[in-house]
């Protein structure tokens, strides 16, 4: 009888599922106007996501009826989360009756590192409390007797690498909240790498205007880390937001931003190496390529950015260098060469870094037409001996390098910071212009 009853519970569910999943996919950036409104992100089809989304329909809804059942009215208690007061404080709520334990899951929420305990009332709904939480964007889900699931009632999301993540935004952050200025758009556009021998997908930021006008535009490439994906950067990250943001100020020049796919195939820690190499090849034979052919942007080095945090720092040093001579602007975040002090990810590609690119990091011809080696990490970041240790390595060979170190760790509390700080630092001198 249970069996059967679990059948006709999914049965019922099934027809509601895709119109659910689609809704919760869409990225929720409004519009300035009708030639600057946003394009829906495409999700793919991953069957983990699906999974999930059945459980969150299943427990986060209640007890769906049986096939043929007349249909009555709202069931339970009607749920509101996340709820963000005026203080910060933010109030995570789910509806999950039959649950034993439930924990709110939040890597970058301050103090939550191992997950906040949620409490449940009379009607079966689990609830905490957190905060006040400085301004910004916070990846979340709840885990339920062991199992993820996203918020059923939020629509914000954002992908990493291998999950995909309730988000909620705390506002109070003058350069990345939303503001009545006008927006640009982040579109998911796919491609077909030849290097790796499938489609692939990216998020690109066009400025402002880029639709209705005919100008062409710098180009800055930005990386992810690890633990992310291609959609990190334009969710949690908020960097549509930022670069909006600076351009309405004038403080950065309207500029498209390129935010690829880091991983070249599956990942995971302690059973893959980081993808320095293949993703240097892809970059080179298809990425760049496609950019300069499908949009409007200049194609010498002083026109062209790249930076990344973390592995997407490993793969900006990986390509930036011996590609020297085409890029003007290269940009490291709570990162460096991975291995250079003995040990760390990256599968030995350090300590033999320094031998392989001897020749371009000795190539003084090439650095000066770099305008820009920009280097920031946390001073409790667990790479910060690895970016030390690069800065140091690059002065050795004459490079001129801007290293700061901030309050933090390896968190998107201080990534969205340096992209704040860096974007401005671009292509002033080169604005408006072709020149090298």
């Amino acid at each position: 009888m249970k069996d059967k009853k679990d059948i006709q519970r999914r049965q019922a569910a099934r027809g509601f599922t895709r119109g659910f999943f689609w809704d919760i996919t869409r990225e929720t950036r409004p519009a300035g106007n009708l030639s600057n409104r946003r394009k829906e992100s495409r999700m793919m089809n991953q069957p983990s996501v699906l999974c999930l989304v059945m459980t969150v329909l299943l427990l986060g809804f209640g007890t769906v009826p049986p096939a043929g059942a007349q249909p009555r009215g709202p069931q339970g208690p009607q749920v509101t989360s996340p709820e963000v007061s005026a203080d910060r404080q933010v109030t995570f709520r789910i509806l999950a009756p039959q649950a034993d334990a439930v924990r709110l899951i939040g890597g970058d929420i301050p103090g939550n590192g191992q997950g906040a305990e949620m409490t449940k009332n009379e009607e079966g709904v689990w609830e905490v409390t957190l905060g006040p939480l400085p301004p910004g964007a916070y990846r979340y889900h709840f885990n339920l007797d062991g199992v993820a699931v996203i918020d059923p009632r939020s629509p914000a999301i954002s992908l990493s690498n291998d999950n995909v993540w309730s988000l909620v935004v705390v506002p109070g952050s003058e350069f990345q909240d939303i503001r009545d200025v006008p927006h640009g758009a982040v579109s998911a556009v796919t491609y077909y790498s030849t290097a790796l021998s499938k489609f692939r997908r990216m998020h690109v930021y066009t400025p402002p205007g880029y639709e209705s006008g005919q100008g062409t535009f710098p180009v800055f490439y930005l990386l992810h880390g690890a633990s992310d994906s291609d959609h990190s950067w334009s969710s949690v990250g908020r960097a549509g937001f930022i670069l909006d943001n600076l351009i309405a100020e004038k403080k950065a020049v309207p500029m498209i931003v390129v935010m690829p796919a880091g991983h070249t195939g599956p990942f995971s820690w302690g059973r893959s190496r980081l993808p320095l190499d293949e993703f240097t090849n892809e970059f080179m034979a298809d990425i760049k390529p496609y950019i300069e052919k499908n949009y409007r942007v200049y194609t010498d080095r002083g026109h062209r950015a790249m930076a990344g945090l973390s592995m997407g720092g490993g793969q900006t040093l990986n390509i930036g260098i011996p590609h020297l001579d085409q890029f003007g602007y290269l940009g490291v975040f709570s990162s460096g060469i991975f291995g250079i002090t003995g040990g760390g990810p990256g599968g030995g590609q350090g300590p033999s870094w320094e031998e392989r690119n001897k020749e371009f990091l000795e190539n003084g011809e090439t650095k000066k037409g770099l305008r820009l080696f920009w280097f920031a990490t946390g001073k409790e970041d667990f790479l910060i001996e690895t970016s030390r240790a690069t800065v140091d390595l690059l002065k050795k060979y004459g490079f001129d390098v801007t290293y700061k170190e901030t309050e933090g760790g390896h968190t998107w509390l201080n990534w969205r910071d340096y992209l704040h700080e860096f974007a401005p630092l671009l292509f002033k001198e080169t604005s408006g212009s072709g020149e090298n």
